[in-house]
């Protein structure tokens, strides 16, 4: 069986969940696939480097697009991809970014395409702001891609549902739900004296004090998750509380300055508030995690949220939004504790009463952060859940069940 992944991310170059999701899923289908290959973005990779090894294609941009829409030069990448996917036997998608390579690989080759749904497009109305007449692109692609898929992976519950929402032409057959999973090998607690050694450097490095409770959030800037809706509620925080947000990559100028606006305003309230805004190291953000007590996610939009199994792995328990796949990986209560949105149904998902979501989400981490030992107990309940879920065996194997099926072995 020869499968081939067609993505926009891909090791080095990985800046979001899709990427880490492409990556983890491609290490471990390598044993269960005769043959594998990944296609890419951003052009040839170093051999013996990240995403080097044998069966990577990088393509470049086409230089004829430079300067072009960033959807027409997306396109143009993927219609360099198709030719590289001759002699394949199923193609499996990620993104709207390779999702037109998919789509014209499957039909170019007579060949199932499978396409995973990490996000859709008429769920994030506010990349009109980054891709302007692109964003009508980028959204003609996902529908044809998702309407002519053979079949399609939703990462949770929820995104499952969006899928048939957003896509009512989609057969509900076609859509099967196998989440993003959790390297625990990876995603854990120090346990070496090298490690407790790296945690010092990287805390003192970014003036993290390990000794007042902590918040912490990691994501893109972006509008989906939700940033400036934490940075209000955390004024709501006592005093002593220490807030790190290791945010970069925003989508737009427009929701950076809004949120370093926010950030500048809650400093000049409190101390302890560290902004991180370059993309770390895998090992430097589990470090900086480790020493937080509760991990945020304020997100408006999420499909499942891999940040949540990486904070979870470690041993923190999660308050995040009641929304999208977020509730497939944290139990109220349980693991954590659910924030009530309620949303306007235009595409946005903007809350409809943004002041009560606010104080519902400050509300649930001064209860995390007040009780110290139920934090605790939660944390180590979400690492048992991450566990028992969300290895990535379990969905290598499922995924590889799903391609066996749809080519009839």
């Amino acid at each position: 069986m020869r499968v081939d992944i067609l993505t926009r991310e891909y090791p080095p170059h990985v800046y979001g969940g899709a990427g880490v999701h492409v990556t983890e899923l491609a290490r471990v289908l390598r044993p269960l696939v005769g043959d594998l290959r990944v296609h890419a973005f951003d052009g040839p990779r170093e051999a013996g480097g990240p995403g080097g090894e044998p069966g990577v294609s990088g393509y470049p941009e086409v230089v004829e697009l430079s300067g072009a829409n960033a959807a027409l030069r997306t396109l143009g990448v993927d219609l360099e991809m198709v030719g590289g996917t001759e002699g394949a036997d199923l193609v499996h998608s990620h993104t709207w970014y390779a999702n037109m390579a998919g789509h014209l690989a499957s039909l170019m080759g007579d060949v199932p395409h499978v396409v995973t749904a990490h996000s859709l497009e008429p769920l994030r109305p506010w990349k009109a702001e980054q891709l302007g007449g692109g964003y009508r692109i980028s959204s003609f692609v996902e529908r044809t891609a998702y309407e002519g898929a053979t079949a399609v992976v939703a990462v949770s519950r929820g995104m499952r549902e969006d899928v048939l929402r957003a896509y009512p032409a989609v057969d509900p057959d076609r859509v099967h739900v196998i989440p993003n999973g959790i390297d625990l090998a990876r995603w854990r607690p120090p346990r070496t004296g090298e490690d407790r050694a790296l945690q010092d450097r990287v805390l003192a490095a970014h003036g993290i004090d390990r000794t007042r409770p902590t918040v912490a959030f990691v994501g893109r800037i972006t509008r989906q998750k939700g940033l400036p809706y934490f940075l209000r509620a955390a004024r709501r925080l006592p005093a002593d509380v220490q807030i790190v947000l290791c945010a970069g990559a925003p989508d737009t100028p427009e929701i950076a300055a809004e949120v370093g606006t926010l950030v500048a305003r809650l400093r000049e309230e409190r101390t302890g508030v560290v902004l991180i805004p370059e993309m770390l190291p895998q090992p430097e953000v589990a470090a900086i995690l480790d020493a937080a007590d509760v991990f945020v996610t304020p997100s408006v939009y999420e499909p499942q949220g891999i940040v949540n199994l990486e904070a979870m792995a470690l041993g923190l328990p999660v308050v995040g939004t009641d929304t999208g796949g977020i509730p497939d990986c944290v139990v109220d209560g349980v693991t954590g504790y659910l924030v009530p949105l309620e949303q306007k149904q235009d595409g946005t998902g903007t809350p409809i009463r943004p002041r009560d979501f606010e104080a519902a989400m400050a509300e649930r981490l001064i209860a995390v952060l007040a009780d110290p030992e139920r934090a605790r107990a939660m944390g180590r309940a979400g690492m048992e859940r991450a566990r028992e879920r969300f290895s990535w065996t379990a969905i290598a194997e499922a995924t590889v069940g799903l391609y066996r099926k749809l080519l009839g072995e």
